[in-house]
């Protein structure tokens, strides 16, 4: 938890990936953290929400995106939610959109789990 408060408060904040074999907590780790040092958590599961995989089509313009998971969600995004962006490697274009979340709005805190990436 040190690691991921050290990348919460950096001022050269950007989104974070954290990739792992399956099933060894890595969605768990990101809920908690979420769940204990902000507001809200506004979670996607790439893998099992197709609609969701659709926010990353077309243009990759983030405030739509923001929009767009706000709305799935029900979660309204602040500075203080924590976006997270669960089973990434379902979505080669939500890996891409962390570019433009890093170039256009480091405000928003940004996670996203993967499992074998390196292969997908």
């Amino acid at each position: 938890m040190k690691q991921l408060e050290a990348w919460k408060t950096s001022q050269n904040r950007k989104p974070l990936i954290i990739r792992g074999a399956r099933q060894t907590g890595k969605t768990w780790l990101s809920e908690e953290f979420g769940r204990t040092r902000y507001e809200a958590v506004a979670r996607i599961d790439l893998m099992n929400n197709e609609r969701a995989r659709s926010f990353f089509d077309g243009d990759l313009d983030v405030s739509r995106i923001l929009r767009n998971i706000s709305l799935e969600t029900g979660v309204p995004i602040t500075t203080d939610t924590l976006v997270l962006l669960d089973e990434i490697q379902e979505c080669p274009r939500a890996l891409t959109a962390l570019k433009y979340f890093c170039e256009d709005a480091r405000e928003y805190h940004v996670i996203a789990t993967g499992s074998y990436m390196g292969i997908a």
